[in-house]
């Protein structure tokens, strides 16, 4: 059975739903420079089963390091709450903080040592 879930930045800008096959859910809690300072909590859903409902022209971009992620934010308040990860090509990551609430999942964590990347995701695929 799958179960919708909707989100979104701070000042309703930008808009999602994602599709899960379960409300169990992996988070995945990074420590790399930028998930420690600002908390983000990774929902990885695959590309088709997440659609930005609004905020496509809201949406600035940034990137760093190797440039392969591509972070966004939304112009207006600052929020990232999704993004497109360098570990997860295939999938969006979706901050878990910027679901609306009573979404229903029942999360569960898992470290990802970001400042080790590359360990790290071997991890992942292992």
């Amino acid at each position: 059975m799958t179960h919708h879930a909707e989100g979104g930045c701070h000042c309703g800008a930008v808009r999602f739903r994602v599709m899960l096959p379960s409300t169990e859910v992996e988070l995945l809690d990074c420590n790399c420079s930028m998930c420690a300072k600002t908390g983000f909590l990774h929902l990885i859903v695959p590309h088709g089963d997440f659609q930005l409902v609004s905020g496509q022209a809201e949406l600035s971009r940034y990137r760093f390091g190797t440039g392969a992620a591509e972070h966004l934010f939304c112009k207006a308040c600052g929020i990232k709450s999704f993004y497109q990860p360098r570990s997860h090509p295939q999938a969006w990551s979706v901050n878990y903080r910027c679901l609306d609430e009573g979404h229903g999942l029942v999360p569960s964590m898992t470290g990802f040592d970001g400042r080790n990347w590359e360990t790290a995701r071997a991890k992942l695929e292992g």
